[in-house]
């Protein structure tokens, strides 16, 4: 094992990501109670990179082949394979996790290296959508770049159908993905009036992006989804689908150093908005502050928009509300420049996945 921590941190950390996952995700606390028991399982993620010796990589890892060999006893646990799932304290998933672990050890070693942990969670469409429909009702067309955008299946928000609390469908009411958002609180726009935004291009950029017409790859997107969450697994695999029969324009780049290249190209087409989503918590500090310099930078010549969905205790270098109702949940920030003028609107609090938003 690389010498990257020691043995009982990683043990440690396996312990608390069981602690932490259990009222959410019970299977995930099961596996990862099972792994900090068994050396010769935690000891596997000592193979991955510092930054990435995350107990979610190594579930990832295993969530992957079992996805590769879905006829296998271990998968008779997993909810978002099996209809009817082994509970998950049966006390036989300990001993056949390890016997599945060990049997593909190599594997396993393999996609910790090389892997990084990456989700493209599509419910965050339903966060964004009313500040699109916000953006455009001044602007009119407008265009979309999404940073740190893994597989780009968050530039298809035009192309899912979106429930509101009991309101009618929005969007595109044939999509095979629908998203439901619970609300509280008054929308600055009023959902009742919510329009489909009139993207006329989007693009997204990512260091490591995903090819979903790779098998391996659309694979390893699904493993990042937790088994438990089934509903967002198969969501997740019919955007996938949709993302295949047109796919989105995504292109390799750091977040910050692409971002003058990609805002020219788009702004030909229509009003740059800049969306960011659970994704700048993984830049270091620097790198976030480079990020909101470089905006500031790009908008002297250009107007801009950016809807921002990130958590203001993971990204204090963002331009957060000073008072949030708590920093750890994912706040919806609206910023705007105009003729070189930034304004700041801090529109809601939201579920890190979509499921609701708590208006300001």
């Amino acid at each position: 094992m690389p010498d990257h921590m020691n043995d009982s941190e990683l043990a440690r950390r396996f312990r608390d990501s069981a602690i932490q996952s259990a009222p959410r995700a019970p299977l995930n606390a099961a596996l990862a109670d099972a792994i900090a028991r068994r050396p010769n399982l935690w000891s596997l993620l000592g193979e991955a990179p510092t930054e990435q010796q995350l107990p979610v990589l190594l579930l990832a890892a295993i969530h992957h082949l079992v996805l590769a060999d879905p006829d296998h006893r271990l998968a008779r646990w997993y909810p978002n394979i099996t209809e009817s799932p082994f509970p998950a304290d049966d006390p036989r998933l300990a001993a056949t996790l390890e016997t599945f672990v060990m049997e593909r050890a190599d594997e396993v070693r393999s996609l910790v290296r090389t892997r990084r942990v990456q989700t493209n969670e599509v419910g965050r469409c339903a966060v964004l959508l009313p500040a699109f429909g916000m953006i455009g009702d001044e602007v009119g067309p407008v265009t979309h770049l999404d940073v740190g955008t893994s597989a780009g299946l968050n530039l298809l928000l035009p192309r899912f159908a979106y429930r509101y609390d009991d309101r009618p469908l929005i969007g595109d009411h044939t999509s095979s993905v629908e998203l439901e958002c619970s609300t509280r609180g008054t929308a600055p726009t009023p959902l009742t009036d919510l329009e489909m935004p009139n993207v006329r291009r989007g693009c997204g950029v990512d260091l490591r992006p995903i090819d979903i017409s790779d098998a391996d790859d659309a694979r390893w997107l699904e493993a990042c989804c937790w088994p438990d969450q089934a509903d967002r697994f198969h969501r997740l695999r019919a955007a996938i689908e949709l993302a295949r029969a047109t796919p989105p324009d995504v292109v390799q780049g750091d977040a910050v150093d692409s971002l003058s290249q990609s805002i020219e190209r788009l702004s030909t087409d229509g009003h740059p908005v800049v969306t960011t989503t659970w994704a700048l918590n993984y830049l270091p500090p620097d790198r976030r502050t480079a990020f909101v310099d470089e905006l500031d930078r790009l908008a002297e010549h250009t107007d801009l928009s950016w809807i921002s969905a990130e958590a203001p205790a993971l990204t204090p270098e963002l331009p957060h509300a000073v008072d949030p109702v708590d920093p750890h949940r994912t706040e919806l920030t609206l910023v705007t420049w105009r003729a070189g003028r930034r304004e700041v609107r801090h529109l809601a609090e939201t579920h890190p996945h979509g499921y609701w938003i708590h208006w300001r």
